[in-house]
C-alpha cells in the first residue's frame, strides 16, 4: 500500500473503556471482533496501537511526583486517582506486552484478529531512551549516557557494579524527561543492543513508529552530550541505516515511520525510513498560515510529500476540534486525508473529542461525540475508500491567479488523483475564510477531444467542461471559504 490511513489508538485508555462497556479484563485478545470490523470498513490499512510496553514503577512515581504533570492531569480529567496514572508509555521498562493488556498471547490474538480483516499492525519504538526501571539500568549502566559526578539532569543508579549517575532522557530544546534514563549511541554496544531489541519488536508487528528518531542522528547527538564524557569507541556510521537495514533484511515490508522535526525529514527518510512526520503541515493548518500550507506542499518533491506522514492530531498535539472551527476543520481533514502519503487519524479526532489526555492517564474523560464531525467522518472515509485518493497516480498542481490582481489562488490546494485511465478525482480545498479562485492545469493524459462530466462527491455541484478548453485554459475553480470539494471527473 503506497499511502496507508493509519488509525493511533490508545491502548489502555481503549482496553479500559471496552472492559466498562463489554464486561470486565478486557485484554488486547479479547477485544471485540466488532471494533476491528469497523475500522477495515472505514478503510484504514494500519492500526497504531500506542502504549503497549509496560511503565515501571520509579517512572510511574515520577510522573505523580510532579507537580507540572498533576496540573496537566487535573485540567484534562478533574478528579484523577493516583490508579488513573499508568505513567508514560514512552518510558519503557522492558518489550515485552504489558500484563494489563493481556501480555505476549493476546497481542498475538489481537494481530491475528486484525489480518482476518486486512489490517497491519504499528507499535511504538522509544530508541532514545529507557525507563528508570528497564533491567539493563543495573545489569548494564555502561550502555547509558554517564557523568563522572552529579551533574544537572542525572540521578543516582544502583548498579551491579556500585552507585552511578546517569543522565535521564533529553531533546535539548526542553527539560530532561525524569521518568527516563538516556541510552548512549555513541557506543556500539548500545547500537547493537538497540538493533536486537528492534528485530524483537520487528518480530511481533508489522511496522513501527520511532519515538523523536531525530535525537539519535550523529551530529545532533554529539551536540546535545557535548558535555559528557565520550566513550573510546565511537562510531561514524548513522545508527537508523545500519538498524533498518537489519530489519528489512528479514522482514523487508516492515514499516518505518519516524518522528520527526527540525527539517530533518529528508535526511531521515534518506537512512531508510519509509515515512517521516509532516509537522509542518500540521503547524501551518493549525495556525491558519494558509499560503504556508501551499508553498509547503510546492516547495518539496512530490516524492517527499509522499513519504511524509499527514496528521491533523496525535497523542503529542492538541484536539484539532479545540483549535479550528467546523467548517476549517472541514477542509483541513479532507487535505491531510487526501494527499499522497501517510495519512493518520487519532482516535477521537473523528468524534470531535476536545480534550487533550496526557499520555501518563490511562482513563478519559466522557466526550459526547459531536454528530455533524462524526457525520462528516464517515461521509468522508467511506468516499475516499472508493474514490482514487490513495491508490492511483497522484500530483499537487500548482493554481494560477484567476485574473490579474487577484491573489486569493496562494489559498488553494489542489490535488489529482488517477486510478483508471478514462477518469480522475481531484481534490479542492480553499483554506481561506473568503471566496477563492484559481485556474489550475491538469496533468491527465487524454483529456483533448471529449466533454468531461466533474461531480462533487461531498456536496452538489456539478458542471460539464469541454477537453480542450481544460488543456488549453486550465481549469477554473471558484470556491466558497473554508471549500471542501472532491470532484469526480468522467468523459460523457
Amino acid at each position: 500500500m503506497n499511502h496507508p490511513l493509519i488509525y493511533e489508538i490508545d491502548a489502555r485508555c481503549w482496553l479500559r473503556e471496552l472492559s466498562a462497556r463489554h464486561g470486565p479484563n478486557i485484554t488486547l485478545g479479547s477485544a471485540p471482533d466488532d471494533e476491528i470490523k469497523a475500522w477495515a470498513q472505514l478503510g484504514f490499512t494500519h492500526v497504531w496501537l500506542m502504549g503497549v510496553w509496560p511503565t515501571g514503577p520509579r517512572s510511574r512515581a515520577a510522573a505523580l511526583s510532579s507537580q507540572g504533570m498533576r496540573r496537566a492531569f487535573s485540567e484534562a480529567l478533574p478528579g484523577w486517582q493516583d490508579d488513573d496514572v499508568a505513567g508514560s508509555p514512552f518510558a519503557v521498562a522492558d518489550y515485552t506486552i504489558a500484563r494489563e493488556l493481556g501480555g505476549e498471547s493476546a497481542l498475538k490474538q489481537f494481530r491475528k484478529k486484525l489480518r482476518a480483516y486486512g489490517l497491519k499492525l504499528l507499535l511504538d519504538f522509544v530508541p532514545n531512551h529507557l525507563g528508570l526501571d528497564h533491567p539493563w539500568v543495573s545489569e548494564k549502566p555502561e550502555l547509558f549516557v554517564e557523568a563522572s559526578l552529579q551533574m544537572p539532569e542525572t540521578f543516582p543508579a544502583e548498579t551491579g557494579t556500585g552507585p552511578r549517575w546517569l543522565a535521564h532522557g533529553k531533546d535539548p530544546n526542553f527539560p530532561a524527561w525524569i521518568d527516563t534514563v538516556q541510552l548512549d549511541y555513541r557506543r556500539a554496544d548500545t547500537r547493537a543492543s538497540m538493533i536486537e531489541q528492534l528485530q524483537s519488536v520487528a518480530q511481533r508487528c508489522d511496522g513501527v513508529r520511532c519515538d523523536m528518531a531525530m535525537l539519535l542522528l550523529n551530529d545532533v547527538f554529539a551536540k546535545t552530550w557535548e558535555g559528557f564524557p565520550c566513550p573510546a569507541a565511537m562510531t561514524e556510521r548513522e545508527f537508523w541505516a545500519d538498524a533498518i537495514r537489519v530489519v528489512k533484511q528479514t522482514h523487508p515490508d516492515f514499516l518505518f515511520l519516524g518522528e520527526v522535526y527540525w527539517d530533518l525529514e529528508a535526511r531521515l527518510q534518506s537512512l531508510g525510513f519509509d515515512y517521516t512526520y509532516d509537522k509542518r503541515l500540521y503547524d501551518y493548518l493549525s495556525y491558519r498560515n494558509h499560503a504556508e500550507v501551499q508553498r509547503h506542499l510546492l516547495g518539496v518533491t512530490l516524492e517527499f510529500i509522499g513519504r511524509s506522514a499527514h496528521f491533523l492530531e496525535n497523542h503529542d498535539e492538541p484536539r484539532i476540534a479545540s483549535i479550528l472551527s467546523l467548517p476549517e476543520h472541514r477542509a483541513a481533514a479532507l487535505l491531510t486525508l487526501g494527499l499522497p502519503g501517510m495519512r493518520l487519524v487519532h482516535h477521537g479526532q473523528m468524534t470531535g473529542a476536545r480534550i487533550k489526555l496526557p499520555v501518563q492517564l490511562r482513563r478519559r474523560p466522557p466526550e459526547p461525540p459531536r454528530l455533524e464531525i462524526e457525520t462528516f467522518y464517515q461521509r468522508l472515509l467511506a468516499l475516499l475508500k472508493t474514490s482514487a485518493v490513495g491508490r492511483g497516480k497522484s500530483d499537487l498542481l500548482r493554481p494560477r491567479p484567476a485574473w490579474p490582481d487577484n491573489h486569493t489562488e496562494q489559498n488553494f490546494v489542489v490535488v489529482q488523483w488517477q486510478s483508471q485511465p478514462d477518469c480522475f478525482d481531484l481534490l479542492v480545498v480553499n483554506l481561506a475564510p473568503h471566496r477563492s479562485q484559481c485556474f489550475v492545469s491538469l496533468t491527465v493524459d487524454g483529456l483533448t477531444r471529449r466533454n468531461w462530466l466533474m461531480q462533487d462527491l461531498l456536496g452538489h455541484e456539478e458542471h460539464q467542461r469541454f477537453g480542450d478548453d481544460l488543456q488549453n485554459q486550465g481549469l477554473y475553480l471558484d470556491v466558497d471559504g473554508h471549500g471542501a470539494q472532491l470532484f469526480h471527473f468522467a468523459p460523457v
